[in-house]
């Protein structure tokens, strides 16, 4: 059987090597996508390192990817066929480290033909990780927000929500002032403790230790969005401020949604995948590095914190 290129984890190392394996066979409902960039994010090294979920020798990590279906299962459209798609992969299933990935056909993105791969690849995580947080929060006339730390998430979050009406504050020690003014942000803090009003709603993507500290900063109905961790208690006494506590995990829906939520979720983000394309989100173009160079895209994205992609021929 044909064979393609894999980077396999090794357990006892906590690293990868470079490996093969052949060509799957394929169930009803999934797809083949040939990649083309694969997208390098924080859980990626730090998943590789650590190792959370036990993974065993050989498996294949990597949640982002783009490039081409190339194979679909018996169910699937063959129309399907040729379609460019990019995609957010399962942390306990094998992901986009490879030449090949299967996923299931519902949890697939469609590009507009105008869209890299390269920047394709870049997207899924954090773009769908922004538009989740951005749905934490109802429209109100109460529209003073503030997002603390400014990564790739928090970039593409500030434009959701200043777009959608919100006034947007910014924590940020790195964010440049003329690029908040060009984003539409109202003000960029240095340090939290220079925040002196109180906000609708307040996006952390620090720690649950540092969201509870932000929670007095809330008004009354407020609202605290975790994009890292979580507070596992409410912070005020029951039935004062009647603050609402949201958390993000992108990678849970994996195992807790249905195709309804997948269906909605793929929908959204083909739509902002299309903004990105015509300009209306801006978006940084990734770091790019070949296939073979893993090592030092996973070294790249852990130690500049800027978005790394790799790219295959």
């Amino acid at each position: 059987m044909e064979q393609y290129q894999i980077w396999q984890y090794q357990s006892e190392t906590r690293s990868l090597t470079l490996g093969k394996a052949e060509k799957p066979t394929l169930d009803d409902n999934e797809i083949l996508v040939e990649n083309k960039a694969i997208g390098i994010n924080p859980v990626d090294w730090k998943f590789i390192k650590a190792n959370p979920l036990n993974w065993s020798n050989g498996h294949v990590p990597g949640v982002d990817g783009a490039g081409i279906i190339v194979q679909v299962g018996a169910k699937v459209d063959t129309s399907f066929v040729g379609c460019r798609v990019a995609y957010h992969a399962s942390l306990n299933h094998y992901g986009s480290f490879a030449e090949y990935t299967v996923l299931s056909a519902d949890r697939v993105m469609m590009l507009p033909e105008s869209l890299s791969f390269e920047l394709a690849a870049a997207l899924p995580c954090p773009m769908l990780t922004a538009w989740q947080a951005f749905e934490k929060i109802p429209l109100t006339q109460q529209r003073e927000v503030l997002i603390v730390g400014f990564g790739a998430v928090n970039n593409l979050l500030s434009q959701l929500l200043v777009n959608a009406g919100y006034v947007v504050d910014v924590v940020s020690a790195s964010l440049n002032e003329e690029h908040a003014e060009k984003l539409g942000i109202r003000q960029v803090y240095r340090e939290q403790s220079q925040v002196s009003i109180k906000y609708f709603a307040i996006f952390d993507a620090i720690s649950g230790e540092n969201a509870a500290h932000l929670v007095p900063l809330l008004r009354a109905n407020g609202h605290i969005i975790c994009i890292q961790d979580r507070i596992p208690k409410p912070i005020d006494p029951p039935f004062t401020r009647t603050i609402s506590y949201h958390e993000i995990a992108l990678g849970a829906l994996h195992e807790f949604g249905d195709k309804k939520d997948w269906y909605t979720l793929m929908q959204n983000g083909e739509a902002l995948l299309k903004r990105v394309a015509n300009g209306s989100v801006e978006v940084g173009f990734p770091i790019t590095l070949a296939f073979e160079k893993m090592f030092d895209a996973l070294e790249h994205s852990e130690f500049t914190k800027l978005k790394t992609v790799v790219t295959l021929s």
